[in-house]
C-alpha cells in the first residue's frame, strides 16, 4: 500500500531497519519508561513480518547543512500492531500509538488510525482492538465519538505500575477498544452519518482535574479514588450487559461515558 499524505505528513508503513529504531527511540520519548518497560526493536521487525502493522507518520526534513541529507524525512509518529486471534476469529491488536508533542491535538492520531483501518480492510481483517486508559479524556473520545468504537471489558492493572510519569503511579487499568472495522456504527462516524439514537442506561464520569490529581503526590489519593470508583462502575455495568457506545466532554473538559445496550445487529 503506498503511503498518504495529509497536509506536510506522510503516512506509511515502517519497513527499513532505521526505521523500527526511530520508532523505538519515539517510543521513550513520549512515554519516558524505563528499559524494562520499552517494547525492543526486534519486536517492531517481528510485528511487520508476522502480519502485523508498523506504520509511520513522517515529515519531510529538508537539512540545508549537507547536501547528502536534504529531503530525508524523519519519524514523528508510528503505529504498532500484532495479529490475534480469539474463538477462531483473527484480529489486530493496536498495542501502541505515539505522536511527537508539539504534532498532538491537530487529527494526527485519527488519520494514523484511518490508515491502520484501510491496510487492515486490505488484508481481510474486519475488527481491531487495542487498550486505552478511561482516565484520558481526549484519547477516549478520540476512540469513542471519533472512530466509533465500542468498549465491553476492563482490564484491571493490566501492566502492573508502570515506570511512565504519564501514569502517575496509578494501577495501569484499562478498557478494550472494540473497533469492527466494517460494522456500520463505524462507516456512520467516519462518513459523519447519523447514527442509531443511543438509549443511555448508565454514566461514569472522569473529571478534568484528573490530570492534575494524577501529577502531583499530594493529590494522587483523589485520582485513585476516581479510578477505583470508575472501575466498579464499568465492572458492574459490564456485568449487567451494557458497553460504552457514546462519550461527552463538557466545557470544562470533563469527560463522561455513556453506556448503553448494544445491538449485535448494528455492526
Amino acid at each position: 500500500m503506498n503511503g498518504t499524505m495529509t497536509g506536510q505528513v506522510t503516512i506509511r508503513k515502517c519497513e527499513a531497519l532505521e526505521e523500527m529504531q526511530a520508532c523505538f527511540a519515539l517510543q521513550k520519548e513520549v512515554w519516558k519508561f524505563a528499559d524494562a518497560d520499552l517494547i525492543p526493536v526486534r519486536m517492531f521487525v517481528v510485528a511487520a513480518k508476522i502480519g502485523g502493522q508498523v506504520i509511520g507518520a513522517f515529515v519531510q526534513r529538508n537539512d540545508k547543512r549537507n547536501d547528502e541529507r536534504d529531503d530525508e524525512t524523519e519519524l514523528i509518529g508510528f503505529a504498532l500492531a500484532i495479529p490475534g486471534m480469539r474463538n477462531g476469529y483473527c484480529y489486530l491488536h493496536s498495542q501502541m500509538l505515539a505522536i511527537r508533542q508539539q504534532y498532538r491535538n491537530g487529527g494526527l492520531g485519527r488519520r494514523m488510525k484511518l490508515y491502520q483501518r484501510e491496510e487492515a480492510l486490505a488484508r481481510s481483517f474486519e475488527l481491531m482492538e487495542w487498550t486505552f486508559d478511561p482516565l484520558e479524556i481526549k484519547n477516549a473520545y478520540l476512540n469513542i465519538e471519533k472512530l466509533g468504537a465500542i468498549a465491553r471489558r476492563y482490564n484491571v492493572n493490566q501492566y502492573g505500575i508502570t515506570s511512565s510519569p504519564l501514569q502517575g503511579g496509578l494501577p495501569s487499568d484499562r478498557l478494550v477498544a472494540v473497533w469492527g472495522m466494517k460494522s456500520k456504527r463505524v462507516e456512520a462516524v467516519l462518513a459523519n452519518a447519523p447514527r442509531a439514537e443511543l438509549e443511555c442506561r448508565a454514566r461514569i464520569e472522569v473529571p478534568a482535574a484528573i490530570y492534575e490529581w494524577k501529577a502531583e503526590a499530594a493529590t494522587r489519593a483523589q485520582a485513585l479514588a476516581v479510578q477505583g470508583s470508575n472501575r466498579e462502575q464499568f465492572r458492574r455495568a459490564f456485568a449487567e450487559g451494557l458497553s460504552v457506545l457514546g462519550y461527552e466532554r463538557d466545557e470544562h473538559g470533563n469527560g463522561r461515558f455513556l453506556l448503553g445496550e448494544w445491538d449485535e445487529a448494528r455492526r
